[in-house]
């Protein structure tokens, strides 16, 4: 093998696209120039054959329009019944989409993809019915004609003279995996109408004389030749590139349409749309604005949201920015994301405006260098906006010309009284005052008109002559052409400062809301609290109506927070929100899914997947958001979402902490049990196993010792049962001491006996003080503290036992029990109270169950008492523990009653 065939690899992006399609389904279009070409009879034909293949094949929705040919094709095919919509008092029938998922067949076809649905559907259009199905791994063949194309709606209005109102995004024929031209000629079709195997007689007389005629027909024609080349086109060069098959490739091209706000964007986009199509170009759509420049009016909002939203449809990436000089900005975007081709519109500026400042038509012509550009004309933008001078919009225009007009007649009053007091030899520079103001106050063209009217007054009131527009002297004519240009160029500098100024407090403002909620997310502790403090600053922040909703573990929606209050939502709202959470993508008002409802729902996605949707309801259903509001809306989504991403991580590992505690708690529970219960069973079984085997055989003397090692060991298991229902009766609650008197001292005898009888061979030493007074409690639980405590000190205080002191230290009675063992490290004389907590000690053994102290500090506790651990105890070892008890004034009988 060569080194260059060695070399030679897939293309990456290639095969990564591939990737991306596998699980969804195939789409196959059958394309044709007009309707009548056959494109249904066609695809039904196919489908008939696919069927004989043993494929599982249904009809989803197919339109005849009466054709006896077409409609004896779906004999012997599966149809799906179609769905009733009922729409002001009309019953619509419609495509089935939930049936057609329900059902899943391989392959369903569905005819007319541009067909719009009924308004209470769940898509506004067919294809996006047809691209839920693909999401499902459905195969779906379709039909459409070529006019229907979004980017080609508007040159076959202009070749036919008939507006396209349905159409269907380019991308859809990019990403088919088959597209099929149906073709016959304009003649055939022609003849086909005139048979009436298109239309019945009425309606195809009236198509012949104007849609179907042999021009149109001849250019539609065309058009569809054309799309299915490229088309046929790009997936060769898919397959060549998947395959590694050396080029020749074309060369990257890349284009940036700037959009503006009048109706004539739409027309460029369109253009650029095709012109990317055609040089098989990645494109990006931009609209620019200047840096402070006022709210727009709402028909240009209208107009750069409906063509950045139908470049987004049409495949672009889309883009906004802010600039003083909007040229260098757009310039300087382009170069950054290596454009080579710039599509704009023809500037519809008057004649005065081109005269006074270039367009930025011009501008990006005269300044892009390096760059080819392109400029469409538009006839909708030469209609709706014709050449010539146009008033200014109301209110703001003409609040601005009657403040000029007032600010310089107030001037021109002021100099007058100047001159009767004053009398200066100059009174030009109070001509700046109103400019300024006008600047500050209204704006830049506000404070442009107040420097020509103060350019007029000064000439007219206080240049000689007077009242009159002529000068006598030279340098005064001098000084009126310098205080004109100082006054418009401190009016634009003032102007400019003042929208830079609003400019940077929309900016503060907007961060600072970012930082309060920011604030308030970091407080809120639990999901509740995170959706209700989303819900109230994104109301306040839109000033509409919001709601949240959650999704629980049972995985249905559910209402989290909304403010103004709000009980439920409807069916449609309900579905719209479950979109968003299925699909991860906004539904709902002005979107392609459930347009009609009022809330526009979007996705709380993180990393973890889509965990709450919020649903805004716009002050002004006809009007898009504002491009503020829709980063305002962005960034608060955003945020909120990362906020209970952090909630959920939280909630997590508390959870996770609990389990591990749990398991740590299970393991150490069945270690002990294990060991303490295994222990004295096996010599408990070995005892008895020896007495019946030998019987007679063993000494008197082995086996009393036998014997008494069964009674040892049982006790010991019961003494470690009577642990465990302690512990479980204390963990519950169960556990109601009594409340009796108790002699401590008569506690002690009876416990240092019992230990005797217990622990053979083990020393325990009391020292009960004299005069000890009585404390409350129960005896028998102060008597098993007491055990427990010695059994302990047996186990962990070496040869020397334990020794029990108890005395009166003030209100007090002071109860210690103290070993000389090893004792306990510092830092752990507070665990070792813990249930099965078995380290610290010093010699880093273990024993025992840990269950001992715990149950000490549990009695200990419900008789209103204290207990400690002290380490090291006598001679710098040892271990002490240390009981408080309320002493009672009340003395005892002699009998150690009441």
């Amino acid at each position: 093998m060569s080194r260059d065939e060695s070399d030679r690899r897939p293309d990456p992006d290639a095969l990564l696209a591939l990737t991306e399609k596998e699980g969804l389904g195939k789409l196959r279009v059958f394309l044709g120039a007009a309707p009548g070409v056959g494109k249904t009879y066609a695809m039904l034909l196919r489908a008939r054959a696919a069927k004989a293949d043993g494929l599982d094949v249904v009809i989803g929705l197919v339109e005849t329009h009466g054709r006896a040919e077409t409609q004896a094709l779906l004999e012997g095919l599966d149809v799906l019944p179609r769905a009733h919509s009922d729409y002001k008092g009309r019953v619509i029938d419609e495509f089935d989409i939930d049936g057609a998922l329900a059902r899943k067949p391989q392959l369903i076809v569905v005819d007319e993809l541009a067909h719009t649905n009924a308004p209470n559907s769940r898509h506004p259009k067919r294809w996006q019915d047809v691209e839920e199905l693909l999401q499902a791994g459905i195969d779906v063949w379709t039909a459409m004609n070529v006019q229907h194309f979004e980017s080609l709606a508007d040159v076959v209005m202009r070749i036919t003279g008939v507006a396209v109102r349905e159409t269907v995004p380019d991308r859809l024929l990019q990403d088919a995996n088959e597209v099929i031209l149906v073709d016959i000629t304009p003649d055939e079709l022609l003849q086909r109408l005139k048979e009436g195997k298109v239309y019945v007689p009425e309606t195809a007389r009236r198509a012949i004389q104007n849609f179907f005629t042999l021009r149109n027909l001849t250019a539609l024609r065309e058009l569809a030749l054309r799309r299915t080349a490229e088309r046929v086109d790009d997936q060769m060069v898919d397959f060549l590139r998947q395959g590694a098959i050396e080029g020749p490739w074309a060369t990257s091209e890349r284009l940036l349409v700037c959009v503006g706000s009048d109706r004539a964007s739409l027309a460029v986009v369109r253009a650029g749309a095709r012109l990317a199509t055609g040089l098989n170009a990645s494109w990006i759509a931009l609209y620019a604005g200047s840096t402070g420049q006022e709210e727009r009016s709402a028909e240009a909002v209208r107009n750069i949201d409906a063509a950045l939203r139908l470049a987004e449809r049409l495949g672009a990436q889309v883009e906004r920015l802010s600039a003083d000089d909007l040229v260098a900005e757009a310039l300087k975007f382009a170069r950054r994301e290596n454009v080579t081709q710039i599509v704009l519109g023809r500037s519809r500026a008057g004649r005065l405006a081109r005269l006074l400042k270039r367009s930025f038509t011009d501008e990006i012509i005269n300044r892009s260098d390096d760059i080819a550009v392109h400029v469409v004309v538009s006839e909708i933008g030469a209609i709706e906006q014709p050449i010539g001078w146009r008033a200014p919009a109301f209110p703001a225009a003409w609040k601005g010309l009657l403040g000029a007009l007032a600010a310089v007649s107030s001037t021109i009053a002021g100099g007058y009284l100047l001159e009767e007091w004053v009398r200066p030899s100059n009174l030009s520079a109070i001509f700046l005052l109103p400019v300024i103001f006008c600047a500050v106050q209204f704006g830049r063209m506000s404070a442009i008109t107040a420097a020509i009217l103060a350019f007029l007054a000064f000439d007219f009131f206080f240049i000689n002559p007077r009242y009159a527009f002529t000068v006598s002297e030279a340098q005064e004519f001098l000084a009126l052409i310098v205080s004109l240009v100082v006054a418009v160029i401190t009016g634009t500098l003032a102007s400019t400062m003042r929208e830079l100024a609003q400019d940077m407090r929309r900016r503060a403002q907007a961060a600072q809301s970012l930082f309060d909620f920011s604030r308030k997310l970091s407080a809120a502790k639990d999901l509740d609290e995170v959706l209700w403090a989303a819900t109230t600053q994104i109301q306040k922040a839109m000033d509409a109506p919001c709601v949240t909703l959650l999704v629980p573990e049972e995985g249905e929606l559910r209402l989290g927070s909304a403010w103004p209050p709000l009980d439920q939502l409807d069916t449609g709202e309900i579905t719209a929100a479950r979109w968003a959470l299925q699909k991860g993508e906004a539904a709902g008002w002005r979107t392609g899914t459930l347009p009609s409802v009022r809330f526009q729902f979007r996705p709380l996605a993180t990393a973890r997947g889509v965990l709450a949707v919020c649903g805004v309801e716009p002050r002004h259903p006809k009007e898009p958001f504002s491009a503020q509001e829709e980063s305002a809306l962005t960034a608060l989504v955003e945020q909120t979402a990362i906020a209970l991403d952090r909630s959920m991580l939280v909630g997590e590992s508390v959870r996770a902490a609990a389990l591990e505690e749990n398991e740590k708690l299970r393991s150490t529970l069945l270690a002990s049990l294990s060991h303490d219960l295994r222990t004295p069973l096996t010599s408990i079984i070995g005892a008895v196993t020896s007495l019946r085997q030998l019987k007679e055989k063993l000494p008197e003397a082995d086996r009393d010792d036998l014997l008494l090692s069964i009674e040892e060991e049982a006790g010991r298991l019961s003494r470690f049962i009577a642990n465990l229902l302690d512990m479980s009766r204390i963990e519950s609650g169960a556990l109601s001491p009594r409340r009796d008197l108790i002699d401590v001292a008569e506690v002690v005898r009876e416990v240092v006996e019992r230990s005797k009888r217990t622990f053979a061979g083990k020393k325990t030493l009391a020292s009960v003080a004299p005069d000890l007074p009585p404390i409350r409690g129960d005896a028998n639980l102060l008597g098993q503290v007491l055990f427990n405590l010695i059994d302990n000190a047996h186990k962990h205080g070496g040869e020397t036992g334990a020794i029990i002191h108890a005395r009166k230290e003030g209100r007090d009675v002071v109860i210690t029990v103290t070993d000389e063992g090893p004792g306990v490290k510092a830092s752990d004389l507070e665990r070792i109270f813990e249930k099965f907590y078995r380290s610290g000690r010093i010699d880093g053994r273990k024993a025992g169950t840990g269950l001992g102290l715990s149950i000490c500090r549990g009695l200990v506790m419900a008789m209103g008492g204290t207990i400690v651990a002290q380490s090291p105890a006598i001679r710098r070892k040892g271990t002490r523990i240390v009981m408080r008890f309320p002493a009672e004034a009340e003395s005892l009988s002699p009998e150690g009653g009441a």
